[in-house]
């Protein structure tokens, strides 16, 4: 079968279209590179060799390979020459006018059974097909920088896109070594559409001081294992081009999740547009620079000195309970485990030990830091015993009237003096705090799943903590080797705030048929680095915590777009909660 599009050409020949034209030429097929004149031609070709003879330097490519690839490749500036193409791949700036008027031209030139493909990351490509008059033969291509490392492509038919021309060009894109994934004509497609919304709410949480931007990119990363934070990807990508996506997504939905955050145009405005500027987000090196020169190396240091902790209560016996006491353990310090039950707790701390005996086998402890990290957890039956101990830690279910019951019993034993911590990811800190009679004494302090692998830890501050309460936490999670982020007291904090809005509207995203959870989660995966796809996650997150995540969210926030996906709703209603039940988005039962 003969493979589809021997001759390609390629409008367009900047960083991306320059990695397009070399994609396809490494495919063994003819290129037509075109630009707008001779002296861009010239320079365009000059950048095409600099990359070949780059890829040879680092063994992708042989000096022979090279030699041959380049005979496939002729850049020109007559757009005429683009007859002889069977695709024509469009990749200039992102302006619809300047698009459309391409396309316009491109249908007068080429033969009518030429494909014409438009490689724009948020326009309209139905808007762009109607320039012309074959637009059941236009289509988008996406291709993701750097094109000769980015597998995604996403393959965006218009409702008049031939079927046989959108799988046309999967084939094609399969051909050049990369993964294609369906998409709709809507702004953004999948990834954009997905990944921009989040950097957004990121930008918004930083203009209104809720973090530090050092704060944010760390609880990102070290929260959801993501390469890295929001405001760094928004610096690396652009400011200007990230507010022109939100513009096209937001003149599409009409979501005001997508109105791009109001900083976002002052730092356009301004002309601090991210690493290609010198400056956006954070400041760098030099224009092109991906080194930041203003970036703290780490949490900042506590201005206030914290108070003196030598024991360390952990309410609880599940999982999260026995992870955080393990914590404190291997930093040294004493531990007392308490449950409900003497039962419970001795249950709890033969958990911990398992645990430790594991890290014993895959060599992260010896034998000796396993058995004095054991020594120093004592469980205990009764919360009576934790009457002496400089920090309590509660880790019991998440149900508010638990914890607030829990917080009133332990104003009345724990000493004064000692800090009161809730392990709580969305409940409110505060209504844990104002059970007690020491309100100042309490705190937020969210480890992650599982607690003893998971660096980070948000460090949650109410209205009335005292300054000295938060130094300490502060100072505590660095002894115990933990990456402390300050965050105030509102629902999800830092991660959960960012993180369920992108997996509700992966779920909205799947409601409207608009792609399927495989080319979600690949998508998401290839086209951004990310360790799981949107539905994995949810799956191994379970279903009904994400749905009680996200009401909490949409209660307190009261924005329209933060209201649960009802699809979301209709598989909780029905049992289907992830992996633990076996099904959810997926069917694990079957694996």
């Amino acid at each position: 079968m003969e493979r589809p599009f021997p001759t390609v050409a390629v409008v367009g020949l900047g960083t991306m279209g320059a990695g397009v034209a070399v994609a396809v030429a490494r495919s063994g097929r003819r290129v037509i590179g075109i630009e707008a004149d001779e002296e861009q031609a010239a320079r365009a070709l000059a950048r095409i060799q600099e990359a070949t003879a780059y890829a040879v330097t680092r063994e992708r490519l042989t000096p022979e390979e090279r030699t041959a690839l380049l005979d496939l490749i002729s850049v020109g500036h007559a757009l005429e020459a683009a007859a002889d193409a069977d695709l024509v791949v469009e990749e200039v700036p992102e302006q619809l006018e300047l698009k459309r008027e391409l396309f316009a031209e491109l249908d007068r030139i080429c033969p009518p059974e030429t494909v014409l493909a438009t490689g724009t990351t948020a326009l309209s490509v139905t808007r762009i097909a109607a320039a012309t008059a074959r637009p059941e033969r236009v289509l988008g291509l996406h291709f993701f920088n750097p094109v000769h490392t980015m597998k995604l492509v996403e393959v965006v038919r218009t409702v008049l896109t031939s079927p046989q021309v959108a799988e046309d060009a999967a084939g094609f894109a399969r051909d050049l070594g990369k993964e294609p994934v369906a998409a709709g004509d809507r702004a953004g497609f999948v990834v954009n559409g997905l990944l921009f919304a989040y950097l957004n709410q990121a930008a918004a949480m930083y203009e209104s001081k809720y973090a530090t931007r050092e704060d944010i990119d760390a609880a990102m990363r070290l929260g959801c294992g993501l390469p890295m934070g929001p405001l760094a990807l928004l610096d690396l990508i652009g400011v200007d081009t990230a507010r022109t996506v939100l513009e096209a997504m937001y003149e599409q939905s009409r979501d005001r999740l997508h109105a791009p955050a109001p900083i976002l145009g002052q730092l356009v405005s301004a002309g601090l547009l991210g690493r290609k500027s010198g400056r956006g987000f954070y400041t760098y090196a030099a224009p092109g620079s991906s080194r930041p020169v203003d970036a703290a190396d780490g949490p900042a240091l506590p201005k206030v000195p914290g108070r003196t902790v030598r024991t360390v209560g952990v309410c609880g016996s599940g999982t999260m309970a026995t992870g955080i006491a393990e914590v404190f353990a291997k930093a040294g310090r004493p531990v007392l485990l308490a449950a409900r039950s003497q039962e419970k707790a001795d249950k709890a701390k033969a958990q911990l030990a398992r645990s430790l005996e594991r890290s014993v086998t895959r060599g992260r402890l010896s034998a000796e830091q396993r058995d004095a990290a054991l020594a120093l957890v004592t469980p205990v039956g009764q919360y009576g015993e934790l009457a002496e101990v400089d920090l309590v830690v509660e880790a019991v279910a998440e149900d508010l009237a638990v914890k607030r019951e829990l917080f009133a019993t332990l104003d009345e034993i724990v000493k004064p003096g000692a800090v009161l911590a809730t392990t709580t990811s969305s409940l409110p800190v505060i209504s844990c705090a104002s059970a007690t009679s020491r309100p100042q004494d309490v705190i937020g302090m969210h480890f992650f799943n599982p607690a003893p692998a998971m660096k980070l830890v948000e460090v949650v501050s109410t209205v009335l903590t005292a300054p000295d309460v938060t130094a300490t936490v502060l100072e505590l999670c660095a002894e115990v080797r933990k990456h402390p982020v300050e965050c105030g007291d509102r629902a999800g904090f830092i991660v959960n705030a960012l993180l369920f809005p992108y997996l509700n509207d992966a779920v909205r995203m799947l409601q409207e048929h608009y792609a399927t959870v495989d080319d979600i989660d690949t998508a998401m995966k290839l086209g951004c680095g990310y360790p799981m796809g949107p539905f994995e996650l949810l799956d191994v997150v379970g279903l009904d915590v994400s749905l009680t995540i996200e009401q909490v969210l949409h209660q307190e926030f009261r924005e329209p777009g933060l209201a649960a996906a009802p699809l979301l709703e209709h598989l909780v209603a029905a049992g289907c909660l992830g992996r633990k039940t076996g099904r959810g988005f997926r069917d694990h039962a079957r694996r």
